[in-house]
């Protein structure tokens, strides 16, 4: 088998594929909403920009916001859960769409139905389906509050482990779960043109210098978030040595409980 060195749960990759071909955003779009792609009207990307210094940044967000026939539509590829709580980052993203929608003197009538769409690379609910849609609802009659508050969830690690041609949401979902060249040309020759279609600008996009630059300074803010986080857990582990030397705790102990080395300790239990 041989590994994708790019997959299309890269968000750099993910951002600039679908930016550069929005008819192809506009199908993929379709098919999770469930809608048929001639009922959409109006389709603008908002946020197409991909600026070199905010590529950088471990707080750039690389989703894309659309304004699709008067709904506010955002789509967002997560790997991992990092630290948890995705459910309640999302809700956070819904309420920062739903609460700048409003123009200057508008009325709150005007506010745009509101779509958060996340395709995820793990399992986050205890259910055995891998699509999940959330609305407000009274909880004992389920009745709708408002039509304004919509999330999606798409699970890939829960796809059925093959995919047919009659199938386009499942289609489009495993293109985010390929992780081979061989699983990439399955898909292909499969023979759906929507597939051949993204495939194709998927292998354009890979070998730009565009795509490699961005990715190149991706990367880093990658690393460099790993970077911090294990100091800051290191100095975490430190200060607990510390509190534990003081209280007189044993050194194997201290080792058990930080994971620190005995040279760690024992230079620790000197400075202490």
């Amino acid at each position: 088998m041989t590994e994708l060195k790019y997959k299309f749960t890269n968000d750099t990759l993910f951002k600039m594929l679908f930016v550069t071909h929005p008819e192809l955003l506009k199908k993929l779009v379709a098919v999770l909403l469930r809608i048929k792609i001639d009922s959409i009207g109006s389709f603008q990307i908002r946020n197409p920009e991909m600026p070199p210094e905010s590529l950088g940044d471990k707080f750039c967000r690389l989703d894309i916001n659309m304004d699709i026939g008067g709904q506010r539509v955002d789509l967002e590829i997560q790997v991992d859960n990092d630290g948890g709580y995705y459910p309640e980052r999302t809700l956070y993203y819904w309420a920062r769409e739903y609460s700048t929608a409003l123009p200057t003197a508008g009325k709150y009538a005007e506010l745009p139905r509101t779509v958060i769409i996340s395709i995820v690379g793990f399992k986050l609910f205890p259910c055995a389906e891998y699509h999940s849609e959330y609305q407000a609802l009274e909880v004992t009659r389920h009745t709708p509050l408002s039509n304004r508050f919509v999330l999606y969830y798409f699970e890939l690690p829960k796809l059925p482990s093959t995919v047919t041609a009659d199938n386009g949401l499942e289609l489009w979902l495993s293109l985010f779960r390929v992780k081979t060249e061989e699983e990439l040309a399955n898909i292909e020759a499969l023979g759906v043109h929507e597939m051949s279609e993204a495939i194709s600008a998927y292998r354009q996009i890979t070998v730009t210098p565009e795509f490699q630059e961005a990715e190149r300074l991706r990367s880093k803010a990658r690393h460099d978030e790993a970077q911090a986080l294990w100091n800051e857990r290191r100095k975490e582990k430190f200060e607990i040595a510390r509190n534990l030397i003081v209280v007189g705790d044993s050194i194997d102990k201290i080792i058990s409980v930080t994971g620190l080395s005995r040279n760690e300790v024992e230079g620790l239990a000197i400075t202490t």
